[in-house]
C-alpha cells in the first residue's frame, strides 16, 4: 500500500509474512512475464527485465524462483498475454486512488475494480480524473546502517544522485525522479547498502484525512484491491495512522 503513514507503512515492508511474500512473488511473476516478451529473456539485454529482476532480489525472490519465472514467461508466450492498465478512482471521502493492473483478462479486471470501488463506497473514474493529484517518482527504502547519522545518510543521498531523502529510526527513503531511479538504485548497491523496496510510484501531492468510519472502510476497499490477483500496486492520497495502517 502507498499512502501515508509512510514509516508504518515501510515497517510493514520488512516484516511481510509467507503469504504476503508468495502474493508478492506472483506479482512480480507477471513483470517478468511481460518483460521477457516484450525484449527477450536475457536481462543483460533486456534492460526492463534486469530492473525487475533487480526488484525481485531485493523482495527476497529466491533465484531459482527468479530462473523458473523468465523461463516459464519464455514458453507461455504464445498463450499469456498481460495487459497494463491503470485505473482511475475516488474511495469514500472522496480520496483518490489509483489502481496499476496486469491482466489476461481486461474485462474481468475492470468488472472486479468496478465492483470494489462500488463495495466500499467508491466510484470507478475516468482517465486523469485524479491521477493529476499525484507524481511519478523512484521511491527507494533502505536500511540505516548501525551507528549511522543522518549527516552520513544525506551526504550518501546526495552522492548517488538523490532528489530528496528522508530519515527516521532504522530506515531512510530516497526519492528520485523517474529517469534517475535506476542510476541511484544501482548506485545504492554498489555501496552495499541493504534496500527494502525499490519501485517507481504515484506519490500524492497532498494528503486527505479520513474520519475513523470512513478510514476503517476505506482500508477495507485498499486491502481487497491488493489480494487481487490482477492488481501490481494501490496508490492513494489517504493519511494513515501508525497505528491504523495494515
Amino acid at each position: 500500500m502507498s499512502g501515508h503513514s509512510k514509516w508504518n507503512n515501510i515497517k510493514n515492508k520488512k516484516a511481510k509474512g509467507d503469504a504476503a511474500r508468495s502474493k508478492i512473488f506472483t506479482k512480480i511473476g507477471r513483470e517478468i512475464a511481460v518483460a521477457v516478451k516484450s525484449g527477450g529473456s536475457d536481462p543483460n539485454t533486456n534492460s526492463k527485465l534486469f530492473d525487475i529482476v533487480q526488484k525481485a532480489k531485493i523482495n527476497n525472490m529466491p533465484n531459482d524462483n527468479i530462473s523458473r519465472s523468465i523461463k516459464k514467461a519464455a514458453g507461455e508466450l504464445g498463450t499469456v498475454n498481460y495487459e497494463s492498465l491503470l485505473y482511475e478512482g475516488y474511495g469514500i471521502g472522496g480520496s483518490a486512488v489509483l489502481v496499476d493492473c496486469l491482466t489476461d483478462n481486461k474485462n474481468r479486471t475492470a468488472g472486479e475494480v468496478r465492483y470494489l470501488f462500488d463495495k466500499f463506497g467508491g466510484a470507478l473514474g475516468t482517465s486523469n480524473c485524479v491521477s493529476f493529484m499525484f507524481d511519478k517518482k523512484g521511491v527507494i527504502v533502505a536500511d540505516r546502517a548501525e551507528n549511522q547519522t543522518e549527516d552520513e545518510i544525506f551526504e550518501l543521498a546526495i552522492e548517488c544522485g538523490a532528489d530528496d531523502v528522508s530519515v527516521e529510526d532504522d530506515i531512510f527513503v530516497i526519492n528520485t525522479s523517474p529517469s534517475d531511479f535506476n542510476t541511484v538504485r544501482n548506485n545504492l548497491t554498489d555501496k552495499n547498502v541493504n534496500l527494502i523496496s525499490a519501485e517507481i510510484e504515484w506519490v500524492p501531492q497532498t494528503t486527505v484525512t479520513l474520519e475513523a468510519d470512513h478510514l476503517a472502510r476505506f482500508q477495507k476497499m485498499i486491502e481487497a484491491m491488493e489480494d487481487d490477483d490482477d492488481v501490481q500496486n494501490v496508490y492513494h492520497n489517504v493519511d494513515l495512522p501508525d497505528d491504523e495502517e495494515e
